[in-house]
């Protein structure tokens, strides 16, 4: 084991990574047994009421949505069908299954074939409240000792994020999310373009662009099509696996479907909203130009780019960085002076700091204990100011996050852009 390596921290990333395999894995049977919880409902009614809503044809959507979900259990069995490739081992047998528990009116259990998704499938998240919920901030570690009572159960926590996971694939890589997508994307593009409008596309490749928090990988592919070296960082396993799969297991364009919007039946117009299929992914992830330098980093953000002394340089995370591009990111730090302190430093003279987003600090009122500084957005710019940065080209941006367009509910958030030079 290497020197300074503390094993109670390399068997905690362990078992987190399993319980993350469990969560992807677990997927059907748990989304089944919540889907069955609204037939158990049904029966529960009148017979009147009962045939009331079978008119509507309510139990047929009911089994419309049971075969969306083993569609996506498909989907996300391929994900994880070889965790391997990131240097864990995983232990199947330390996976509960769960029980669908899909049972008829005479308490009957209903036949439905599980078999291939039960053994091969490989911050804030407030589902409910608000979708900007994007989890490269953190995950929670259980403790040590918890991992030896036995198999793990995925928890309501992992399953939202395997949930929100299937949100954030429309989000970056679908057509039917380009709209969401480019209202946060281009205005990090084209400042990114104007400020190095004087480099011709053939030396862009030159010019190295960090994206930090890159979730699934979208803005890093982009910049790293428009002829930038560009890499990604990218904490979150859930983020990781995801975006590994779509960046370097698919080859070609539409190759998935999925249905992200089969979770809740709240807030919908009709069934199709719900019920609609999302193929992915909209582009070719392996057709970026001859040349690119393009690769994502997985780890913390203060951990890879906050020791940049100590960094040997022929290291490809090792600075300077001639622009940073930060989108729905600086709100997922514990001390917000610490991550714009490295940003600063890890900036190239001459070099910019571009961002996007709002301030929902993944932190705040958190049950784990961490420290969360929550500073207001003037006191985030003047914070940056004081640190050593020229604020320029501000304003706000209106977009949503992973949000549903059909739906009847909706969050617009008023995102902060600016630009941001390094004083030399």
């Amino acid at each position: 084991m290497a020197p300074g390596i503390n094993p109670e921290d390399v068997a905690e990333e362990q078992a987190h990574f399993q319980n993350v395999i469990a969560a992807f894995q677990q997927y059907a049977p748990y989304t089944l047994a919540g889907n069955n919880r609204r037939r158990k409902d049904l029966f529960a009614l009148s017979r009147q009421d009962q045939a009331l809503l079978e008119g509507l044809g309510y139990k047929e959507k009911l089994a419309s949505v049971d075969d969306a979900i083993l569609v996506n259990a498909s989907f996300l069995a391929q994900i994880v069908a070889n965790p391997e490739i990131f240097g864990h081992d995983v232990d199947e047998d330390a996976i509960e299954e769960v029980d669908v528990g899909m049972s008829s009116p005479g308490g009957e259990t209903q036949a439905r074939d599980l078999h291939s998704h039960a053994h091969n499938e490989p911050s804030h998240s407030h589902s409910h409240s608000h979708p900007h919920s994007h989890s490269h901030g953190a995950h929670p570690h259980p403790h040590p000792h918890e991992q030896k009572r036995g198999k793990y159960k995925p928890t309501d926590f992992d399953m939202d994020k395997v949930r929100s996971t299937l949100k954030q694939f429309v989000r970056d890589w679908s057509e039917k999310g380009r709209e969401e997508r480019e209202a946060s994307y281009k205005p990090l593009k084209d400042a990114l373009l104007e400020y190095f409008s004087d480099i011709p596309m053939e030396e862009r490749h030159n010019f190295r662009v960090l994206v930090p928090g890159a979730g699934l990988g979208r803005l890093a592919y982009d910049v790293a099509k428009l002829g930038f070296s560009c890499q990604g960082n990218e904490f979150s396993h859930y983020m990781l696996l995801a975006s590994f799969f779509i960046l370097n297991r698919t080859d070609e364009i539409n190759q998935h479907t999925i249905y992200p919007y089969v979770h809740s039946f709240s807030n919908l117009p009709n069934r199709t909203s719900m019920l609609q299929s999302v193929s992915i992914p909209d582009v070719l992830p392996s057709d970026i130009p001859p040349g690119s330098n393009f690769s994502l980093v997985a780890g913390d953000f203060e951990e890879i780019y906050g020791s940049q002394d100590e960094e040997d340089p022929s290291e490809p995370s090792s600075g300077p960085w001639d622009a940073i591009l930060t989108c729905f990111f600086i709100d997922t730090a514990k001390n917000i002076v610490n991550y714009l302190r490295i940003i600063h430093k890890i900036l190239a003279p001459g070099g910019v700091w571009i961002n996007i987003g709002p301030l929902l600090w993944h932190f705040e009122n958190n049950s784990s204990n961490d420290p969360s500084i929550e500073l207001d957005l003037e006191e985030v710019k003047e914070l940056a100011r004081q640190i050593g940065f020229e604020i320029k080209n501000e304003r706000t941006v209106d977009t949503t996050y992973v949000n549903n367009p059909d739906g009847l509910l909706g969050y617009v958030y008023h995102a902060a852009f600016w630009t941001a030079t390094k004083k030399i």
